[in-house]
């Protein structure tokens, strides 16, 4: 089924940003992309979903790597003993050093969930080359590997899931502009304007659409 997720604010890059705009997907694919007003009388029969803020292309997460194979993401049974947060360095080698693949497998997958939660579509690869388990749970997400060098190397400051957190501009964040016949992998940020994206201040993902698939919703 059609569907047409609108926003107060469309951002394309690449292009003019729509105010009161709206994308139509068809299956994973765009299907149309301009004012709301346009876009659903092109497609009367679509299901719609508004959402406030801003939509965006999908973001990159230029640090997977580190994310996935540097840090531990705890279990939520977890959260008394370990928090919530990625543990990282001196933190993780304690648990990397008794840690069993089956732990070690539902870290990785719950760090791909979390970047899914982050309006992430895309990762900075090569991912999981000498690592079957890696590459299987990447595959599984759905998530997009694309081979580029990372703007920030490997090592330098702490990895975030947030990808605005390296400092870069959406069209340096994002995987790409969103054109008519891409495929249509969306972010939505409550937040009231594009500088909002930057800087230290909450920036909430309240949806993230990946292949056409609503693989994130805040509740």
């Amino acid at each position: 089924m059609l569907t047409i997720h609108a926003a107060p604010l469309v951002l394309p890059v690449g292009a003019a940003a729509v105010v009161d705009g709206a994308v139509a997907v068809d299956g994973d694919r765009i299907a149309a992309l301009g004012p709301y007003e346009e876009v659903v009388a092109a497609h009367p029969a679509a299901r719609v979903r508004r959402w406030p803020g801003l939509l965006t292309p999908g973001l990159r997460q230029d640090r997977a790597a580190e994310l996935l194979t540097r840090c531990y993401h705890p279990d939520p049974r977890e959260a008394d003993e370990l928090g919530e947060l990625p543990l990282r360095g001196e933190a993780f080698e304690r648990l990397a050093a008794t840690m069993d693949a089956t732990r070690r497998a539902g870290s990785v997958r719950r760090g791909l969930q979390r970047m899914l939660r982050h309006g992430t579509t895309h990762l900075a690869g090569p991912l999981g080359a000498d690592d079957p388990a890696l590459r299987t749970a990447v595959a599984r997400s759905g998530l997009i590997v694309r081979i580029a060098p990372s703007p920030v190397p490997a090592g330098e400051g702490v990895p975030d899931l947030d990808p605005f957190a390296a400092g870069g501009d959406l069209a340096r964040t994002s995987h790409g502009p969103l054109a008519v016949g891409g495929r249509a992998d969306l972010a939505v940020f409550d937040v009231p304007d594009e500088a909002a994206l930057y800087g230290r201040g909450p920036r909430p993902c309240v949806a993230t659409v990946l292949a056409g698939r609503l693989v994130h919703r805040a509740r």
